[in-house]
């Protein structure tokens, strides 16, 4: 006599499996475009030096205090928009990641680039 399996057991439902990876593209996708329009600001230490960043990476704008610009140590500026810059990527990189960490329940999914 054969043992039978509950309904449900056994091999998984393909279909439903496929759906399932659809739709979880389908919601990464949209993340991804609403997480490239989001703006992020970030400053350098002291906020001398301020930087507007899209979620693309892209630099819309920066403030600079009157302050900051002193002629005999232009290297001083230099470093404050460099840190400014690098702060503000690393806002846009944290942002994504975590936002795509709930889509994706903290699967790392390769090809994301988080």
């Amino acid at each position: 006599m054969k043992a039978r399996m509950p309904g449900g057991y056994g091999r998984p439902d393909m279909n439903s499996l496929m759906r399932q990876a659809q739709k979880m593209q389908s919601d990464m996708q949209a993340k991804q475009a609403e997480l490239e329009q989001t703006e992020y600001t970030a400053s350098a230490p002291g906020e001398m030096v301020t930087v507007k960043m899209n979620g693309k990476h892209e630099v819309l704008e920066v403030a600079i205090k009157p302050e900051a610009v002193d002629p005999d140590d232009v290297e001083m500026l230099q470093d404050l928009v460099a840190a400014a810059v690098n702060a503000a990527v690393q806002a846009v990189d944290q942002a994504a990641a975590a936002e795509m960490g709930k889509l994706t329940g903290g699967l790392n999914i390769p090809g994301l680039g988080l």
